[in-house]
């Protein structure tokens, strides 16, 4: 039996099952405390009946600065995915579908246009689970390696998922994955 609860920070003790993980990406302290206080509710844990922790997810909620609204690319208030995983043994479950529903919930009470993440072009795992969003672009070489080494970078879709406040779905996209953008093009 799993359960979601918040986040805690001794948390960070009990996370090898996730993050010894090849396919995880490891963040040191300072990272998941940043997130612990500044986004509480959008940082949830799976936890087993044992006390360890079989997944996790890393959300925040954020807009692009009052500058960038007159650009073609600024980002109104919205959810975003910084870390999903789940330990293997515990993968093909519904655990990272519960885990996003949970981030989902929470960017809904704090009324954002969407949620949205980046997906390796490449993990087909993820681009499969994540097919219901909807691809809103493609970034051109976002990760600065590529698995297959065919190339410098490997492509990122921005996939996004709309919630109740865009009723005209003005945030997403029809063949996003044509829409091509640079890397340049995001606000960091």
């Amino acid at each position: 039996m799993t359960s979601l609860r918040a986040f805690r920070p001794q948390d960070l003790l009990k996370m090898n099952l996730t993050n010894l993980d090849p396919l995880t990406e490891n963040y040191n302290v300072d990272f998941y405390m940043h997130y612990l206080t500044k986004w509480p509710s959008l940082f949830t844990v799976a936890e087993d009946q044992y006390g360890n922790i079989t997944g996790y997810m890393m959300g925040k909620v954020e807009e692009d600065p009052a500058w960038r609204k007159f650009t073609e690319h600024y980002l109104p208030w919205h959810g975003h995915v910084t870390a999903l995983t789940v330990a293997p043994q515990h993968r093909r479950s519904g655990l990272a579908q519960s885990l996003t529903k949970a981030l989902e919930r929470g960017c809904e009470e704090q009324n954002a246009w969407f949620v949205d993440l980046f997906v390796r072009e490449g993990n087909k795992t993820a681009v499969g689970l994540y097919h219901g969003l909807g691809v809103f672009r493609r970034v051109v070489d976002y990760y600065n390696d590529d698995p297959t080494g065919r190339k410098a970078g490997e492509d990122a879709f921005d996939m996004r998922k709309p919630l109740s406040r865009d009723k005209k779905l003005k945030h997403i996209r029809k063949n996003g994955e044509n829409f091509r953008v640079e890397p340049e093009d995001l606000y960091h």
